[in-house]
């Protein structure tokens, strides 16, 4: 279920505090203003950020508004003016009446042993793909321990020692998105820091699991970044939020993506 909607209970638009008919800028901004003073561990964090999600992607919101779309009235059941049967009469004799039993044709259960069937090992399937609790308790927690140490070196670099700070984060990349790193890096960074002399320094404040399963698990967390340079020489230091996705990787949780 992608909604906590009930006739008791408030939508996604209602805990985002926004009409049903809101653009996606508007959702965007009241998921932000909502989040700005919550711990991630908070348990508010997770559900704003759920219905961020939900309301942010078009495809979902479309199933989430037809879910919790009120159900048409019912029509007024017709009057049944068909006559009723007339009663059977029956001449007993005095040798008891038996009832013949019914004979139920052979394809009907043949059809219904196939149906059986197939929910039975519909049911195998679920049960054996649907990860437990356990397991996915497990898994967030090692994803979230393998991104909060990613993310230091990831989000930091030394303009004297560009080859080592990028090298630093790559190690904590997957392959596909280590060359999406490279190309920020010596695009962006290596192409600016050299001439500003800029150092940034990371610290992790706190992070939260937004979402999670075995193999792929969001990581939000709230990172400190301070910087200097030749015109700073006292660091100014920048609140990011950041959103990391970790994948597993023969084993190893690495960073998959990055969204700030």
């Amino acid at each position: 279920m992608s909604s906590p909607a009930s006739p008791q209970s408030p939508s996604w638009y209602d805990l985002l505090g926004v009409a049903p008919d809101a653009s996606a800028d508007e959702v965007r901004a009241a998921w932000r203003a909502a989040i700005a003073d919550l711990d991630p561990t908070d348990r508010r964090f997770a559900l704003l950020n759920q219905a961020a999600e939900v309301l942010l992607d078009p495809q979902r919101r479309a199933a989430y508004d037809a879910e919790i779309a009120p159900a048409p009235p019912e029509p007024d059941p017709e009057p049944d003016l068909e006559p009723e049967p007339a009663a059977e009469t029956t001449t007993t004799t005095t040798a008891a009446v038996t009832r013949q039993p019914r004979l139920v044709p052979g394809w009907l259960l043949v059809g219904v042993a196939v149906v059986t069937l197939l929910i039975a090992g519909a049911a195998v399937v679920v049960a054996a793909t649907v990860p437990s609790d356990r397991s996915v308790d497990q898994a967030s927690a090692s994803a979230r321990s393998a991104a909060e140490r990613a993310i230091v070196p990831i989000l930091s670099y030394d303009a004297a020692h560009l080859d080592d700070s990028k090298a630093a984060a790559e190690g904590y990349l997957t392959g596909a998105y280590r060359k999406e790193y490279a190309k920020l890096f010596d695009g962006v960074i290596a192409a600016n820091a050299p001439s500003t002399g800029t150092v940034v320094k990371a610290k992790l404040v706190s992070s939260g699991v937004v979402r999670a399963d075995d193999d792929r698990v969001q990581v939000f967390l709230l990172v400190d970044q301070s910087r200097t340079n030749k015109a700073d020489k006292q660091p100014v230091v920048y609140k990011n939020w950041v959103t990391v996705t970790m994948e597993r990787v023969d084993g190893d949780w690495l960073v998959s993506g990055l969204d700030t």
